[in-house]
């Protein structure tokens, strides 16, 4: 079979398609899945970029979908065929976070998905949602989940809310469809009016483009008459100033991402004074992806897919996001 390997030095020319052998039968409680898709993340992205130090050859992509072609004894929940998707911590099925960091994440401390096959326990897979595509199943894994759980596991999302959205990412944009879905008002930011439009057009009720509105968190505390209850936070420590800004008393910031920096000044003062509720988010567990999954199916949510690229281009790929003109999720169709 095919496999994407990262070579050193690392970097999106050092990405080499390679045979390797296809892995053998599964063994008790595990299955065996072709993959056909895969989606990009930051996360991949530092990884390839040598960010991450992984060891040579390392099989990149923490997100894979595909379908079941062979079970293991003792596997109930999946049957030969069955569209399934794979979960960012396999080892992390409920509860609370789980010591170990990344070591067990596909593409970073494990080999990932920018391959043809792969044979792992069956808790390192979902179902996918009803309908999905491989590709579309494929965003669900690292950007659909951690908008879920940051607004719904960890902010108690509801009709009504106001949720302030960064840019137009693979999580910005998941968070924009979900809480419109739970009927909030989103506010969006974006440095272009081209890709602010498109998000009005999805629902954003709000737009800020913070190159024209270096002080975005104020204004955004206007538009809501005192502040938003919920701030998807991706840019880092050089956004979350203006993140606090715009958060009522007593809001929500999930900080997701390090876009704009991993370490800067934090206004302290106004976050203690504001008795905003500060949370680090990093993805979420199995149980949390199969509740998202239950209410993609009840409602009918599709993902924004950018573009498609062959696994023999990933890094081509990777360039395409790097450029940062890219709306919504990159896909890799393997």
């Amino acid at each position: 079979m095919k496999a994407m390997r990262l070579r050193h030095p690392a970097g999106p020319d050092n990405l080499k398609l390679e045979d390797m052998a296809a892995p053998g039968d599964p063994g008790a409680h595990e299955i065996k899945v072709r993959l056909k898709a895969s989606s990009l993340n930051y996360h991949d992205y530092i990884v390839v970029m040598g960010g991450i130090p992984t060891p040579d050859g390392r099989i990149p992509m923490s997100d894979g979908a595909g379908e079941v072609l062979a079970v293991g004894a003792g596997v109930t929940d999946y049957k030969v065929g069955d569209a399934v998707v794979s979960t960012f911590f396999p080892n992390w099925l409920d509860g609370r976070a789980i010591p170990g960091g990344f070591a067990g994440v596909p593409g970073d401390g494990a080999d990932g998905y920018a391959v043809e096959e792969v044979v792992a326990p069956g808790t390192a897979f979902t179902h996918q949602p009803r309908g999905y595509s491989h590709a579309e199943a494929a965003t669900l894994t690292c950007a659909g989940l951690t908008a879920w759980r940051a607004l719904v596991t960890e902010g108690g999302l509801k009709a009504g809310d106001t949720v302030l959205v960064q840019g137009t990412g693979g999580v910005s944009i998941f968070a924009l469809q979900f809480a419109k879905m739970f009927g909030a008002t989103v506010i969006a930011t974006s440095s272009s009016d081209a890709k602010l439009e498109r998000l009005k057009a999805m629902g954003a009720d709000h737009l800020i483009n913070y190159k024209a509105v270096p002080n975005w968190g104020a204004e955004a505390a206007r538009l809501t008459g005192g502040g938003v209850d919920h701030v998807v936070e991706i840019g880092g420590a050089g956004t979350l100033p203006e993140s606090i800004n715009a958060a009522r008393i007593g809001g929500h910031i999930s900080l997701i991402g390090v876009l704009a920096g991993y370490a800067g000044p934090v206004p302290t003062m106004l976050l203690m004074a504001k008795q905003i509720r500060l949370i680090g988010i990093t993805v979420g567990t199995r149980r949390e992806q199969l509740d998202m999954i239950r209410a993609i199916d009840a409602n009918g949510l599709k993902p924004v897919i950018d573009r498609h690229f062959p696994l023999a281009e990933l890094g081509a790929a990777f360039r395409h996001q790097e450029s940062g003109t890219h709306f919504g999720k990159i896909c890799v169709d393997i």
